[in-house]
């Protein structure tokens, strides 16, 4: 919209829009519906009278725009649709929520206040602030799940009109939308609009690499639409012949996506062999609709050799998103495979517009109900709210873009999981209840073990005890975001538990030996027993790991330096002091970010925090990491103004903490190379090798190797070493 406009001029577009607004829903409003979305305009143009964007348009022109992306893109009711006019009046005008509720009543008011709760959250770069704010945004979920969906709306609104912004903020709020927004509307079955998000995104982080495919894309457009329409001239004979109502169309792969094979998999754009999806979509009634998909399957593959292992029957079992279609890969003209999805109108507009069409066809109870069914599945997100935020948005997204496999219960009922699930996977997917008393599990009617990957198809039936409990162990089998999350809720709780009866233990203890149980002699006794912290000591008391006569030990080499101490106290005090100044930081009792990466570090003198407390990182600019407790004084003022410096920081006992990974090796092939591998492998005491399989052909060979390692520090100095070996052409962290 120019801002040379006058007044006049300006007000007919206004009116333009909201009559466009009106004709994309004319035919499912009633009066009583029109009647709320004018009284909700005509609110907002008063209300915004006199804002500006920083393009220089009125400010009205962008709620109405969000309404039109509820109404067309998503197909929201009227309530959304007034709920989306009114936005930002309750931020950003003397509109109070009282007012809304008293107009529009306490649905509208209710939505606009989540709205405005959301708008209210800190605008951070950093991302563990980005993961908190993430999660309370989730939180209002529990108000309406109509606040998300028009959330998501405005997002998209503002990257499609991000121009006018200066260059920093167009690279935050992409990297914001990347990471918080795009996942969310995936999970919410808004494929269309997390396609533009994406590619939108990408846009404004790598500006060069978004304007060299699109560049390509568009060069190859001709070339693509000629394929799809020879390919459909060879269908349409067979398809007329059997009556069938439908269109053939193609779909290009969005710029993010041929940007994301291409890094994955290490390949060039023109490498990229499936650019476009060739889409048919037929006119049915709905108990024709798998009949249908079948008979143009058959058609299809009548004319063009079908890829087997490509076939992806999502009619019979939708995702759990609530995607519904039937892909398969055949060899089309030219030789080159050719990925067809086979949808009815009503899966198309499913998939265009996710869970709100798919609830358009259903009515009463039948609709209540899957929409109580999807948004339960989202809450399962916020069981586990206490964890760290970074870590809960993983969680979140750790499945979202995985492929689905579909196993079968003993009753032979149908479960989706994601691709690389396990028997522990499908144990939590059933109840929590069931999970965490998983003794063993029976795939096929044979018995496997818990970290078995499970195939579509498979008859899974899981063993249970109530003497059994979670273990770490259980961590590196579990690959689902709920498994997960719910085993180091338990791993957690339990750890606490043990620690805070060792403690009494100890206090028991030690008092017997007439010594008091505080501070100094806590660091005496973790020091004494080389363990990292409190809670390790605590909690090895607790469990026996150390018994009565190693608690005897310690308090008679106590008592006899005691004399010593107070002897030498201001000695020792000055030396220690010295000492803390230039002794080397430790690398083995906290870990910073989401990578857990061992780094030097020093305590803050403002709260001198001790091992075990609730502890967070400060990049200072002189002094390098300073360690503060997340109660210290200063943590809400560090946390505020320098946001981007913050490091999220665990505790870790390296002496048990060990973790998983595999790193997979090409090279040139010659005898002897596994051993000179595992030779290096050996040399490394804090690295142990689980798992080792390496295949050669023509001259070259392909290796995966699990280890397991306490730290990535460690993982990176084996890498770093493998990679020097001759022969070696790619190693790498899978």
């Amino acid at each position: 919209m120019s801002i040379t406009l006058t007044e006049e001029e300006e007000n007919k577009a206004i009116a333009k829009e909201y009559k466009n607004l009106l004709r994309i829903s004319y035919q499912w409003l009633t009066a009583e519906d029109k009647k709320m979305i004018r009284l909700a305009f005509d609110t907002a143009v008063d209300a915004h009278n006199g804002q500006r964007r920083k393009s220089g348009e009125a400010y009205i022109f962008h709620p109405i725009s969000v309404a039109k992306i509820v109404a067309k893109e998503i197909g929201l009711d009227a309530t959304s649709i007034a709920a989306a006019l009114l936005h930002d009046v309750v931020e950003d005008t003397s509109v109070t929520l009282d007012d809304i509720e008293r107009l529009f009543g306490a649905t509208v008011a209710r939505i606009v206040d989540g709205l405005t709760k959301i708008a209210g959250l800190k605008k951070e770069t950093d991302i563990s602030m980005q993961a908190e704010n993430f999660r309370k945004m989730l939180l209002t979920l529990n108000d309406d799940v109509r606040v998300i969906i028009i959330k998501i709306a405005d997002r998209y609104h503002n990257m499609l009109t991000m121009e006018s912004m200066p260059e920093h903020k167009q690279v935050k709020i992409a990297s914001e939308t990347l990471y918080i927004y795009a996942p969310l509307a995936h999970r919410i079955g808004l494929y269309n609009i997390k396609t533009e998000l994406e590619d939108l995104s990408l846009k404004y982080t790598e500006p060069e690499v978004f304007d060299s495919i699109e560049e390509k894309i568009s060069e190859s457009k001709d070339d693509q639409n000629k394929y799809i329409r020879n390919f459909s001239t060879i269908l349409r004979k067979s398809l007329n012949k059997e009556h069938i109502d439908y269109k053939i169309t193609g779909r290009s792969k969005s710029v993010f996506s041929i940007h994301r094979k291409m890094k994955i998999k290490g390949i060039s754009f023109e490498e990229v062999y499936d650019k476009f999806a060739i889409r048919i979509i037929y006119k049915s009634e709905i108990d024709q609709e798998k009949f249908l998909a079948w008979k143009i399957y058959s058609i299809v593959t009548d004319h063009f050799t079908p890829n087997p292992v490509r076939l992806r029957d999502w009619i019979t079992s939708p995702k759990s998103t609530g995607y519904e279609a039937l892909h398969i890969t055949v060899m089309g003209p030219k030789n080159r495979w050719v990925e067809v999805q086979i949808r009815s109108e009503r899966m198309h507009e499913i998939a265009e517009k996710g869970y709100a069409a798919h609830f358009k066809y259903k009515h009463g109870d039948q609709k209540e109900k899957g929409i109580d069914a999807w948004l339960n599945k989202l809450h399962e997100a916020l069981e586990n709210q206490t964890s760290d935020a970074v870590d809960f948005v993983e969680e979140f997204k750790l499945n979202l873009y995985s492929k689905e496999i579909f196993v079968f219960t003993p009753n032979g009922d149908l479960k989706s999981l994601p691709k690389n699930a396990t028997p522990l996977d499908f144990a939590f997917s059933i109840h929590t209840e069931i999970g965490l008393h998983t003794r063993g599990a029976k795939v096929n009617g044979k018995l496997v073990p818990l970290n078995t990957t499970l195939k579509s198809g498979d008859s899974v039936e899981i063993i249970t005890s109530e003497s059994v409990k979670p273990t770490q162990n259980w961590l590196n089998y579990a690959t689902t975001a709920r498994a997960r999350a719910r085993i180091k809720s338990i791993l957690k709780e339990e750890t606490r538990r043990i620690a805070e009866e060792g403690k009494a233990i100890l206090r028991r203890k030690l008092k017997s030996q007439k010594i008091t149980l505080k501070n100094d002699v806590i660091d005496k006794m973790v020091k004494h027993f080389k363990l990292n912290t409190s809670l390790d000591l605590f909690y090895q008391v607790g469990s026996g790991s150390i018994d009565n006569q190693a608690i005897k030990e310690f308090a008679s080499s106590y008592n006899n330096a005691i004399l010593n101490f107070l002897k030498n106290r201001i000695r020792r005090k000055s030396t220690q002091k010295e000492q803390h100044s230039v002794e080397a930081p430790k690398y083995d009792d906290l870990v910073f970010g989401p990578n857990r990466d061992q780094l030097p570090y020093t305590f803050a003198p403002c709260c001198n925090p001790i091992p075990g407390d609730d502890v967070f990182g400060f990049t200072s600019i002189n002094e390098g990491i300073k360690v503060h407790k997340k109660n210290c004084p200063n943590a809400i003022a560090l946390q505020s103004n320098y946001a981007y410096r913050i490091l999220s920081a665990e505790w870790i006992d390296s002496s048990i903490t060990e973790f998983d990974t595999t790193i997979e090796l090409h090279g040139i092939d010659h005898m002897g190379i596994v051993n000179e591998i595992t030779m290096v492998i050996s040399r490394h005491s804090n690295v142990r090798l689980n798992k080792i399989s390496f295949e050669a052909q023509g001259g070259t060979f392909n290796g995966k190797i699990t280890i397991g390692v306490n730290s990535n520090t460690a993982l990176q100095k084996l890498i770093d070493e493998i990679k020097s070996m001759k022969g070696l052409n790619k190693v790498f962290r899978i």
